[in-house]
């Protein structure tokens, strides 16, 4: 068991199996599916990320470096909370985007019942240890376990 601590950017707490990116998260080509085809479970779609393609994404602890893409990545990020597709927290080695900052913080203002933690500047000693299928517990103050 190992503890890492971040930067709270939008509060919660969490118990989730951890899935890892480690190249940048674009949410569009991620979440795509979810959010216009209806699959709940949030199937990576982005072919460029060996590390998630193909995988859920609802419900788990995305570990990632960064987001990349467009400027839609914090709307995709608010629309998966509004439509219950989120990872149940996202947890960055690298200091957050301020768009990704900005749809994970409106998910958590707006959308109450969608929680969706997020805590950035874990560092690169997190994502080298973590793997996936780890359990994740995320506490209100920004620590993040890996068991």
């Amino acid at each position: 068991m190992r503890e890492f601590k971040g930067r709270v950017v939008a509060p919660g707490t969490v118990t989730a199996e951890a899935l890892v990116s480690h190249g940048g998260l674009n949410t569009l080509a991620s979440f795509q599916k979810a959010l216009q085809f209806g699959d709940k479970t949030a199937t990576c779609g982005d072919q460029n990320n060996p590390d998630l393609y193909g995988k859920q994404m609802a419900g788990k602890a995305l570990c990632l470096p960064r987001t990349i893409g467009s400027t839609t990545g914090g709307l995709v990020l608010y629309c998966a909370c509004s439509m219950n597709r989120q990872p149940a927290c996202l947890l960055f080695s690298e200091p957050i985007d301020s768009l990704a900052a900005a749809g994970s913080i409106l998910a958590s203002v707006w959308l109450p019942d969608a929680k969706m933690p997020v805590i950035d500047s874990l560092g690169e000693e997190f994502l080298n240890f973590v793997q996936d299928g780890q359990t994740i517990t995320l506490k209100e103050d920004g620590t993040v376990v890996v068991a």
